[in-house]
């Protein structure tokens, strides 16, 4: 065994056998952040044995991995199908011919159904190598605001109301990828419990920033120097009045900046980039009446690692819904008086980049 500046022991031979670490999600766990840090780091991970698949020189670096979760699960997420078609088999193929440690990180796995699975583990388990599958867990109730959020950067038009309801009726696709033990189950049936993980994300209140990510450091048996360069990327975060200055501008726009069509990128760039977000604004937070089934759905989630056994990096007190204080919370339905300002932000920002 040999000791790592990450505080715990990787074994002597993880740079000989296959081992391969793949991170299925779920959507906003951390998952970009992870990425850019994995895709950052990878030439210096590949002097230690560890392959991160990189996507082509004139393509993002996790494009390779991203379109091949696309393929794999057959998800076009509004893309044409020669975007992603042939990238799972060529993923396979880089893999396949790694001796040592590959990590795979990208939240779309987290969409794969019975079948993909079922392929998922025969491809990358195949001759021998050892399979693990990571899915960090976040509290159920930020992870339903911070979807919303997600869908008013790519053009939603819902309002926090109706996200809710229909996430609480069982009619929110993305709810899916937060049912833990309908994601995890799919693997489970092909995995021992051992190489199921589940990497709690710490609270908002956690005093230590990095500390997602030294729990993933220590699923994949990756030393925290073979990691030096921070990341680049991770999702802005915006507040009440910019997410209805999103939502009015998504409704005006009549569906043009959803992800695909032609004010997408605009959008995303230039009015959330460079405008809405980081603004010190009151944040968006889970609405108090929703607050009992979002809590009951969370802890039947945490009773099902612990009776499946699933290794836990962290804690699964991680996963408690926090109640947000009913006397202070923001009603995002309400109109806000930081509104205006933040449209004007928006506004030039557009006539800047002109």
């Amino acid at each position: 065994m040999s000791g790592g500046a990450g505080g715990f022991l990787v074994p002597d031979d993880v740079v000989r056998r296959r081992r391969v670490v793949l991170h299925i999600g779920a959507p906003k766990s951390g998952t970009t952040y992870v990425q850019s840090r994995l895709t950052r780091n990878a030439a210096n991970l590949a002097q230690h044995g560890v392959l991160v698949p990189q996507g082509a020189p004139d393509d993002r670096p996790a494009a390779l991995v991203f379109r091949a979760a696309l393929d794999l699960t057959d998800v076009r997420m509004n893309r044409g199908r020669e975007f992603s078609e042939g990238y799972w088999p060529r993923l396979v193929e880089r893999v396949s011919a790694h001796e040592g440690t590959v990590v795979l990180s990208h939240e779309a796995f987290v969409r794969a159904d019975d079948a993909a699975v079922e392929r998922a583990v025969a491809d990358l388990a195949a001759d021998g190598a050892e399979l693990h599958v990571v899915y960090t867990a976040r509290e159920l109730g930020r992870l339903l605001v911070s979807a919303w959020l997600e869908g008013l950067k790519n053009g939603g038009r819902r309002s926090l109301a109706e996200h809710l309801g229909r996430a609480r009726d069982g009619d929110l696709a993305v709810l899916r990828g937060f049912d833990i033990p309908a994601v995890l189950g799919r693997w489970r049936a092909h995995l021992p419990a051992d190489r199921v993980h589940v990497v709690t994300v710490p609270p908002a209140t956690a005093t230590d920033p990095d500390l997602l990510w030294h729990r993933f450091l220590e699923v994949a048996r990756l030393q925290r120097a073979w990691l030096p360069e921070p990341a680049t990327r991770a999702n802005a975060s915006v507040g009440v009045p910019e997410a209805q200055v999103l939502l009015a501008l998504n409704s005006a726009l009549d569906g043009e900046s959803r992800r695909g069509r032609r004010h997408h990128a605009v959008v995303r760039r230039i009015v959330v980039g460079d405008a809405l977000a980081g603004r010190t604004s009151p944040r968006v937070e889970l609405d108090p009446a929703h607050v009992d089934w979002v809590r009951d759905r969370a802890r039947g989630y945490a009773d099902w690692v612990r009776e499946q056994r699933l290794d836990v990096v962290g804690d699964l007190a991680d996963l408690d819904v926090v109640a947000p204080d009913p006397e202070s919370w923001v009603d995002p339905g309400v109109p806000h008086a930081g509104v205006a300002p933040a449209a004007a932000s928006a506004l030039a920002a557009l006539l800047r980049s002109r």
